[in-house]
């Protein structure tokens, strides 16, 4: 028989743990008769039949954990991050860089709008969508050059468009796949070297000064892997092509830019990139002269051009960086006569002091040559088409932290000749 409390008390009424139901079990099992649910003989066809069977139980057992594996969800989180710029912009009063006419120089105050989505896809797979609004304007148009062009340019007329959507995969220790469907870069496959000017709104104001203007090739759309070779050696190869949505474009002459770089750690403080971009009708960079964006006047559909870059980046100390690179692109027509060749050539050298005085902080200079045409078979009128002239590159700027969340970067951009 089941007794009850000490007391003799049932106490029906209240709950009971899982230590008295225990101590109740235990009384109970002694007084339970099993001889009238089974038999001697039924245990023993029991113990039979689980000998006899035992393998088919085995893979039985095994199916249903892959199963469970199988059926089992994906825990996914995203993290979401938000930036916004207000920027008022003014170009100087002087005549425009591609004609006689004066600059547009008035004041404008615009905004841009960035919204990015990581999520966690578990199996170390990283998701990423970014989507952006703006209208900061075109001051190519205002100044007559791209070499004005500010890192965080564009018009969306105040319209959300998606910005980028990518897959991040850890496939081992050694080894990250990537695969861009928008908004792919060749400088995202890898290290360009530029650690504190790079980040749009966050370092350098000029499109120029952010990175070498070779990784500004091919579409958006592809995919890449990244190899750690060695603790100190890393080996980066991409590609990515544009979206071939036009019949009048097709396949065939839709661009496309490869990538391979080569980057060394030569030490805590002293790195260096080799970096090899082989492109198809993606020469346009939208940063140096007219004529190095498209060096045969219009004329040529199928430009091919092989790029090589080296860049570097040296730490002074803590609070000194100095980094640096060199460009050059040597574009072929492979659809004009005797298939004329451009060479064009940039160059650039960067300054950063973070958390000069307080933290958070940074100050930057940029001086460089933006892209220009050195040498050209392709003639115009019968003189060759380069660029008689050199412009220069000066950029200072000093990015203030107010808070945590908010900083403010007041910036001078000089182009000369």
């Amino acid at each position: 028989a089941i007794a009850g409390y000490p007391d003799s008390s049932f106490r029906g009424d209240q709950a009971l743990t899982r230590y008295e139901f225990a101590a109740v079990l235990s009384t109970a099992i002694p007084v339970v008769d099993l001889s009238r649910f089974a038999t001697q003989k039924d245990l023993e066809d029991l113990q039979r039949m689980q000998t006899e069977f035992a393998n088919e139980l085995k893979v039985v057992r095994k199916q249903l954990d892959r199963l469970e594996q199988t059926l089992r969800p994906v825990s996914t989180t995203t993290k979401l991050t938000g930036e916004v710029i207000f920027a008022p912009v003014i170009v100087g009063n002087t005549e425009k860089a591609d004609r006689d006419d004066p600059t547009d120089d008035e004041l404008t105050i615009s905004s841009r709008v960035k919204l990015n989505f990581l999520t966690d896809l578990g199996g170390k797979n990283l998701l990423r969508t970014a989507l952006k609004a703006n209208n900061i304007p075109a001051l190519q148009r205002a100044s007559g050059s791209d070499m004005a062009r500010l890192s965080f340019q564009g018009d969306s007329e105040n319209r959300f468009e998606l910005d980028e959507l990518s897959l991040r995969s850890r496939m081992s220790k050694r080894a990250t796949f990537l695969a861009f469907a928008a908004g792919g870069s060749l400088n995202k496959f890898t290290e360009v070297l530029n650690p504190f000017l790079n980040s749009s709104g966050e370092g350098s104001i000029s499109r120029f000064g952010q990175r070498n203007p070779i990784y500004r090739q091919g579409g958006e759309v592809g995919v890449g892997l990244s190899l750690q070779l060695s603790k100190a050696v890393g080996l980066d190869i991409g590609y990515l092509g544009d979206k071939v949505n036009q019949p009048e474009i097709g396949l065939g002459n839709a661009a496309y830019g490869a990538i391979a770089q080569l980057t060394l750690e030569i030490s805590k403080t002293f790195g260096l990139g080799l970096t090899y971009i082989h492109s198809f009708n993606s020469l346009d960079t939208d940063t140096g002269s007219d004529r190095a964006n498209d060096p045969f006047n219009g004329k040529s559909d199928a430009t091919t051009a092989d790029s090589f870059g080296l860049e570097t980046t040296i730490g002074l100390n803590k609070n000194l960086a100095l980094s640096g690179w060199v460009g050059f692109s040597r574009a072929t027509a492979k659809d004009l006569p005797n298939n004329p060749s451009a060479n064009i050539f940039n160059w650039a050298i960067t300054i950063a002091v973070p958390n000069l005085g307080q933290e958070g902080n940074l100050l930057g200079l940029v001086i460089g040559q933006p892209p220009k045409v050195i040498s050209n078979d392709f003639q115009r009128r019968g003189e060759s088409y380069e660029d008689e002239d050199t412009s220069l590159h000066f950029e200072p700027f000093y990015r203030i932290r107010l808070s945590d969340d908010i900083s403010m970067t007041p910036g001078l951009l000089i182009i000369t000749n």
